[in-house]
């Protein structure tokens, strides 16, 4: 078989494939043997049918070819995507040109492939991650959650400030329904939780004991509510001196610095750890906003929504789930997941379109031997031969989209090499922190 490709307008290209005579005898001969075991004739088992009558029964040579045709072209058109290393991304128009009755099988494939992306901009990206560093604010905050677990609570008499605890009186009266209003007394509320009703924590600060607030808030779809709160009591809470005396009666460490320097170490190493999962995302989220949604293809965007429906159906399958109680529990609609499933699968094809381009960009398409070394790697995870699998990705059409996963590795090791990694501050972050392995000291 002999293939050649053609670039045509719009991402798009022709295949010219020519099957020769004898891989059109191996494929009619398969297709008579399929036939055999399916075409019932009176006086013969099925699969014992001699040739000559069952091309009797069917109707001629003509028939038998052209049902040679139709089961192998799937492989034909897979190979040739293979021999001319395409890339398709939507079904091909196939058109027959010549030996669809006798000679060699010549066909065109006209087909749209992934479009070739252009970036910019891929040396000077600036990624934001979490902060690995650990500040004397945050140490402090959390030695004070320890000493929180022993606080007494002390009436005070001045406006409320956030982690006040505030006894109150609420009385709720639902708007334009029959529900019947719902009293709570001495219903004790710390502010800045948020547990009451959206708003509540920003109209509360500076109010005292003795006064009201009164807001409107959703308690549904649709529904709205008058929330009356009669604020009768405000505590906060009153936490231990810090002293090495209460440390070692209390924690598990024996003075305060000691206490101090086993928060900070791992704190630490929590944070590393947090910076350097975040990584990778924030590196493909950061390259692919260097390419514009416009460029996307309906056709990619498309398929890829559809695959992430139907992993989603199959989750949901596997708990005895459907997708109408998903949406119930999550309170979507259909057009609502549907948007957010486009949402993440147009982010998901920016992002390879973006590798592929940096590939480009970088010239770090992969080695003969970068590829046949990871092949090997992947044949053996499979516990497949090598050449097995090699077969395969070309009998499939995959070679190229295999070449494509091997250079995106190259990618990523070259963004995570040049990239410059920055905290929510702008602040540049020491990449020997990042390269440092936490996990030993973490399991400990």
């Amino acid at each position: 078989m002999r293939a050649t490709s053609t670039t045509l307008d719009n991402n798009r290209i022709k295949l010219i494939v020519e099957v020769d005579e004898t891989e059109m005898d191996e494929a009619i001969e398969a297709a008579a043997t399929s036939l055999s075991k399916q075409v019932t004739v009176k006086g013969f088992r099925k699969g014992k049918v001699p040739k000559s009558v069952m091309l009797a029964h069917l109707g001629g040579p003509e028939v038998l070819r052209a049902e040679a045709i139709r089961e192998s072209m799937p492989d034909f058109y897979a190979r040739a995507v293979a021999d001319t290393l395409s890339d398709p991304i939507g079904q091909p128009d196939i058109n027959i040109t010549s030996g669809d009755e006798s000679g060699p099988l010549c066909f065109e494939a006209d087909v749209e492939v992934r479009p070739d992306v252009q970036i910019s901009g891929q040396r000077e990206l600036r990624v934001t991650i979490p902060s690995p560093q650990v500040n004397d604010a945050e140490v402090d905050a959390q030695i004070d959650r320890f000493r929180e677990t022993d606080a007494i609570l002390q009436e005070v008499d001045r406006p409320i400030v956030t982690g006040d605890l505030v006894t109150m009186d609420i009385h709720v009266q639902q708007i334009d329904t029959e529900v019947a209003p719902l009293d709570m007394s001495d219903f004790m509320y710390t502010v800045g939780s948020g547990s009451i009703i959206e708003g509540v924590d920003e109209l509360i600060l500076g109010l005292k004991a003795g006064e009201d607030l009164k807001l409107n808030g959703s308690v549904g779809a649709g529904v709205v509510a008058t929330y009356e709160l009669k604020l009768k009591q405000v505590k906060e809470r009153v936490l231990p001196e810090l002293s090495d005396e209460w440390v070692e009666e209390n924690t598990e460490w024996k003075s305060v610095g000691e206490m101090r320097d086993a928060i900070l170490a791992q704190m630490r190493k929590m944070k590393i750890v947090e910076a350097q999962m975040s990584q990778r995302d924030a590196v493909l989220v950061s390259l692919s906003e260097l390419v514009s949604d416009d460029v996307v293809p309906e056709t990619l965007a498309d398929s890829e929504t559809n695959e992430r429906l139907h992993d989603l159906g199959q989750r949901l399958s596997e708990q005895k789930l459907n997708l109408e109680m998903f949406l119930q529990v999550t309170n979507q609609t259909p057009d609502q997941l549907l948007e957010t499933l486009r949402r993440d699968a147009v982010r998901a094809v920016r992002i390879d379109l973006a590798m592929r381009a940096l590939v480009k960009a970088e010239s770090l398409d992969p080695t003969p031997d970068e590829i046949d070394e990871e092949l090997t790697t992947t044949a053996e995870s499979m516990g497949v031969a090598a050449e097995d699998l090699r077969a395969n990705l070309r009998d499939s059409g995959r070679v190229a989209a295999f070449q494509a996963e091997v250079a995106k590795m190259k990618a990523s090791r070259w963004l995570n090499e040049h990239v410059t990694y920055v905290d929510p501050d702008g602040v540049e972050i020491d990449r020997a922190m990042l390269e440092t392995d936490q996990s030993e000291e973490t399991e400990a």
